[in-house]
């Protein structure tokens, strides 16, 4: 004979497993802003350079990020891709200059708040979000981008690279 009350307490476990299961993998990211287009000044003297770093606005990219279930984390990481044509010498980085809006208790956002290098193709970290006694969820988060190694020693021609931002657990 089965007993009742074991098998639904087993049952019932077994579902709460599988449903945090899936809500563990859950973590969203939403990116926003516009395009960044780098106004560089003209040389007028022979023997100059360009002034070699720039920045954008403290809030060219807008991020919106959330990590489910408490007592859990993620990380936000970040790559760029030559779109098509980038050339080395150009450094691109990104800082966070905000913690944006949340409605968590007890939540925190860290990191990112210098400038980080952003690499080709492979993911750096940026910052983390833990969760301590509810979902984590932040918005607005402003991100500023800068450009150094602008050099006349640069080929001239336009070079385009886009941000590649995920989240991702600890």
């Amino acid at each position: 004979m089965i007993d009742l009350k074991k098998f639904i307490t087993k049952n019932i476990f077994i579902a709460i497993l599988v449903v945090f299961s899936q809500l563990q993998s859950q973590r969203t990211l939403t990116v926003g802003g516009t395009n960044w287009t780098v106004t560089i000044s003209s040389i007028t003297e022979a023997g100059n350079n360009y002034t070699g770093t720039y920045e954008s606005s403290t809030n060219q990219i807008i991020l919106a990020a959330s990590v489910p279930l408490l007592l859990t984390s993620g990380k936000v990481s970040m790559h760029y891709v030559a779109n098509p044509t980038w050339n080395s010498n150009l450094i691109l980085s990104a800082r966070r200059t905000g913690d944006g809006t949340t409605t968590c208790v007890g939540c925190s956002i860290s990191g990112g708040t210098t400038y980080t290098v952003i690499p080709p193709t492979t993911d750096i970290e940026f910052f983390r979000i833990t969760a301590v006694l509810a979902l984590a969820s932040y918005s607005n988060i402003p991100v500023q981008l800068q450009l150094s190694g602008v050099s006349v020693a640069l080929p001239a021609t336009n070079y385009n690279s886009q941000i590649i931002f995920t989240i991702s657990a600890l």
